[in-house]
């Protein structure tokens, strides 16, 4: 039995999150590392196929996706950002990179102004695809996030067939997340290295 092993889930997971917080603080090139990931998810099929496209915005050390976006505004989809609002994450259809601003906490998001103008409020359930970062990961799918439950609630309501894809530096892959019976899997991790395919929901 390893000590892992012998771990109350809890500890560990809190393990696994600051490891992979260091490892993630500690990634070399991470603009490039990043430019490579976003270029990978591009071109999934899943992308090619969607209408409608969930992407992140990077924040602190997450796998950079803001200046990849004006790419993915370009390829014709309907781009739709998440922002948070008192615990849970509001969905805005972004049609341009002048649509956001650094809001509170030097978070890039949409600005407060537009957010209830007529049309750009998403419902997730119209999203064809959804880009979801991350903490940690394994090679199944499982993912670790800050422990605030926004994207776990976010999921929950999003339509059974929209793959979830992850992007992650490799860095952040461990051998296995502690899981429970709620937990969401993802269809498929994007590392630097490769594209991993999850369990999924």
């Amino acid at each position: 039995m390893t000590p892992e092993g012998l771990m109350d889930p809890q500890e560990l997971k809190k393990t696994i999150r600051e490891q992979a917080h260091a490892n993630r603080q500690a990634q070399p090139d991470k603009e490039a590392v990043s430019q490579a990931i976003c270029e990978k998810f591009a071109e999934l099929e899943e992308f090619a196929v969607a209408r409608s496209v969930m992407v992140y915005i990077d924040v602190r050390t997450e796998v950079r996706t803001r200046h990849y976006l004006p790419n993915l505004l370009e390829s014709g989809k309907r781009i739709a950002v998440p922002y948070c609002v008192v615990g849970d994450l509001e969905l805005f259809l972004l049609e341009s990179m002048d649509e956001l601003a650094i809001g509170m906490y030097k978070i890039l998001e949409p600005k407060e102004e537009l957010r209830n103008l007529p049309g750009k409020r998403v419902d997730v359930r119209e999203v064809d695809l959804i880009m979801v970062p991350g903490v940690a990961f394994d090679r199944r799918g499982a993912r670790m996030g800050h422990g605030f439950g926004y994207y776990d609630k976010l999921l929950e309501h999003a339509r059974p067939d929209t793959p979830l894809v992850a992007l992650a530096y490799e860095c952040q892959l461990f051998p296995e997340i502690p899981t429970q019976t709620h937990d969401v899997f993802m269809n498929k991790i994007i590392t630097e290295r490769a594209i991993y395919s999850g369990k999924g929901r």
